[in-house]
């Protein structure tokens, strides 16, 4: 729609509003003119006042109609930012509509007058389309067009990307409808929980109607009879609803502590689903505040608001029922002020959800330096940096506590506004209530009922409003679990081939290669060498010349930029994921061992495995030895990532770990560099005799590793300088020959000669 149009459409609105209020107007007051009835006006009988309000609200749409045509940039604008504003006029206008009502009931009947009934209906509507009007107008852009709703003015108005932008309560009800989704498992269990609801709310709402019916026995009555009775049926109600309320909130408890487990179960299995580059861009901390912290807290939050939201609903259902059946007119009087404080929360709520993000950020990040730290303590210990490590904690935590501080305000500012609310409609109800009940209109059991059902209906709806704060973090909270269980790895492991026999031949033909973390370093460049089968292949060179990444492509670790590696002349991402990684054991430089016996860690991965297999893999190892010292042998636990044993002792266990495969294709990565001369004397000689009915890959930086490999390949910035036998490399002279005269020299202690600038963090 164009800016004429939206002008045009709200000037017509303009004109049929005042048209019809004004026609209204004249036909309810046939008996007296305009200037009479506003000589001697009076509030109770005279609908001046509506008239009076029509012509505001039009002067209101005017303006702003005059303001967007003349300037089409900043109007539009400027309406947005006011339209919390004209909302509020138009509620206050409404609510006095309502004390009309109310004001003409004491002298006329508003059932026989339908004038009157026609100009209160007219005025909802008037005030209605004002805003709707409003709305439309600040949409306009500054050519010409007006936005459709959820668009890039409204995205401009909150400060947000405009294209695709949701409104933030379509994107909550979505995470929350999805959140509830999870639950379907357990529809038996909520069934009976909403069940159990019901028959509670439905007991607690009675109460306040036999609380009167009492009063009005020993008052009006004076019967001793009616007001046992209606005790005995108070005391059944209270005993019937705390009996229902308990199996109630045990139930949503049980179903939401499951819905916990099952969240903990999505995330866990998204995770470790994802491509490895997502761990190198995404830190363990991060992670596992998501899994532990947030999941906890949105089946927390979520359960508990859940409970009370539905509860209330029933309640307040039964309170108006009930309210108005015993007095219409205070029942009005008491729905004159729910709107502000409904308004008041839905600001409170919006603020709120924003703010939790932030501190479940900060929070995140607090949560990440004291993993770090903890996870490092040998590091930090030795460095002696256990105050700045301290101080860079509490420094995280000041900008948590600054974000809290925020909450509290807002939340202070909340209780404020509904509470102050609350207040001016109690004192109405007690002032008009005791009119009523004077004028004989009510009977003073009926306002005690009506008293008790407005506190109530007030706890209701606070509650209500408590529950959108807290459905809002706990939904914050959600996205940030769905946004990592709803993540698609960019690396698929779909390959299907599983052949019965692996030979063995690696081959890598021109491959080139860049991190994701760091798209502008190429790690390798144009790559090519194989790997036989029974022959014991070497890569030596600097660090940071690629070859821990040759490691990580032959794993299938990471997509290649170009080229290839073939196993046994098929990609290696043709193949099933499960069966590549059995015919290809790694043994890395630092072995990670699991918090389990060494018996579950050398058969780690696999399933009914002998025990014998077990043993023969350490003695191959060389780890029986010092494994049958332990007192608990192969049963002893390694402890947090192998803590309880040396570094030695790890690699051996590591070792023994990929022997137990039998795999076809054996990759050592600095696989002996912990180890005593007479362990690594020992692991040579498997590698070199029993072993070589495998294709071996070793990184490695001691001559005494490498000078027996049947090829050494030499990296360097990531290309293929140098290949050949350990005699033949040292007669070409270059690199290799360079890096051998250094360590016999002892100029450098290893073959690793230099710093590369091109490797990730342990890349030899």
């Amino acid at each position: 729609m164009q800016l004429w149009k939206a002008a045009a459409v709200t000037l017509a609105f303009m004109s049929i509003d005042v048209s019809v209020t004004t026609a209204i107007y004249i036909f309810s007051h046939l008996d007296r003119s305009m200037l009479e009835d506003i000589r001697h006006f009076n509030i109770f009988d005279s609908v001046l006042d509506l008239w009076a309000a029509c012509l505001y609200r039009s002067c209101l749409l005017l303006g702003a109609t005059i303001g967007v045509a003349k300037n089409s940039t900043l109007g539009p604008r400027r309406l947005r930012a006011s339209r919390m504003v004209i909302a509020l006029v138009c509620l206050l206008a409404g609510i006095y509509t309502m004390v009309k009502l109310l004001l003409f009931s004491e002298v006329r009947n508003p059932v026989r007058d339908p004038w009157f009934w026609a100009l209160f209906l007219w005025t909802y509507i008037s005030l209605a389309a004002s805003f709707l009007l409003w709305w439309l107008l600040s949409t306009v852009q500054p050519g010409g067009k007006a936005l459709e709703p959820g668009t890039s003015a409204e995205a401009e108005a909150e400060g947000l990307p405009g294209e695709d932008q949701p409104p933030s309560e379509q994107a909550s009800g979505a995470t929350l409808r999805k959140l509830l989704s999870y639950t379907k498992p357990d529809v038996a269990f909520l069934v009976a929980a909403s069940f159990f609801l019901i028959i509670a709310a439905l007991g607690e709402t009675f109460l306040p109607y036999y609380t009167g019916r009492a009063i009005d026995g020993i008052i009006i009555q004076k019967s001793m009879e009616q007001f046992s009775t209606a005790i005995v049926v108070m005391c059944l109600l209270a005993l019937g609803s705390s009996f229902a309320a308990g199996i109630r909130g045990g139930i949503f408890t049980l179903i939401f502590a499951r819905l916990n487990i099952r969240l903990r179960n999505c995330l866990f299995r998204s995770l470790v689903s994802q491509e490895t580059s997502f761990f190198d861009e995404n830190r363990t901390g991060d992670l596992i505040s998501r899994l532990t912290s947030d999941t906890t807290m949105v089946s927390d939050l979520v359960s508990q608001n859940i409970n009370i939201f539905l509860r209330n609903m029933v309640k307040v259902t039964g309170v108006v029922v009930f309210m108005f059946s015993l007095s219409w007119q205070l029942s009005l009087v008491t729905f004159m002020g729910f709107p502000i404080i409904m308004l008041v929360s839905d600001i409170y709520g919006k603020y709120y959800k924003r703010l939790s993000k932030e501190v479940q950020n900060a929070l995140a990040r607090a949560s990440n330096t004291a993993e770090e730290t903890i996870s490092a303590m040998k590091t930090v210990r030795s460095f002696a940096n256990e105050e700045e490590e301290a101080e860079v904690y509490s420094r995280k935590l000041q900008q948590v506590y600054k974000l809290n501080r925020k909450e509290a305000a807002a939340y202070m500012y909340y209780v404020w506004g509904s509470g102050l609310t609350l207040l001016v409609v109690q004192v109405s109800i007690l002032y008009y209530g005791g009119h009523l009940v004077i004028s004989g209109q009510m009977t003073s059991g009926n306002l005690i009922s009506f008293i008790i059902y407005e506190f109530v209906l007030g706890d209701c709806m606070e509650s209500v409003g408590s529950v959108y704060s807290g459905l809002m973090q706990g939904v914050g909270a959600a996205e940030k679990v769905f946004e990592f269980i709803d993540r698609q790895p960019t690396m698929v492991h779909d390959g299907n081939l599983a052949p019965e026999h692996v030979e063995g031949r690696v081959d890598f033909e021109n491959v080139t290669f860049t991190y994701r973390t760091r798209p502008h370093t190429k790690v390798l460049q144009n790559v090519s060498f194989s790997l036989s089968p029974g022959k014991v292949t070497a890569l030596v060179g600097p660090s940071g010349s690629g070859k821990s990444s040759c490691v990580n492509i032959l794993e299938n670790f990471y997509p290649l930029e170009e080229g290839r590696v073939l196993l046994d002349g098929k990609p290696i991402s043709a193949y099933d994921h499960k069966f590549l990684h059995r015919v290809i054991s790694l043994v890395s430089q630092e072995p990670v061992l699991f918090a389990r016996s060494i018996t579950d860690n050398i058969s780690y991965g696999l399933t009914a495995v002998p025990f014998e297999v077990v043993v023969e893999a350490a003695q191959k190892a060389n780890a029986h030895g010092f494994i049958v010292e332990l007192q608990d042998g192969y049963n002893t636990e390694t402890g947090e990532k192998g803590a309880q044993l040396s570094g030695g002792q790890k690699q051996r266990v590591a070792v023994a770990r990929a022997l137990v495969r039998n795999p076809p294709v054996l990759v050592l990565d600095e696989a002996t560099s912990a180890l005593d001369a007479e362990s690594e004397y020992l692991i040579q000689q498997a590698i070199h005799g029993q072993l070589q009915k495998r294709t071996v890959l070793i990184i490695a930086h001691r001559l005494s590793t490498v000078e027996r490999a049947h090829l050494i390949v030499v990296l360097d910035k990531g290309r293929v300088v140098q290949q050949g036998t350990h005699q033949e490399l040292l007669a070409q002279g270059g690199l290799y020959a360079r890096l051998v005269q250094r360590q016999m020299l002892r100029l450098e202690p290893t073959l690793d000669c230099a710093v590369g600038h091109n490797a990730p963090p342990g890349d030899g």
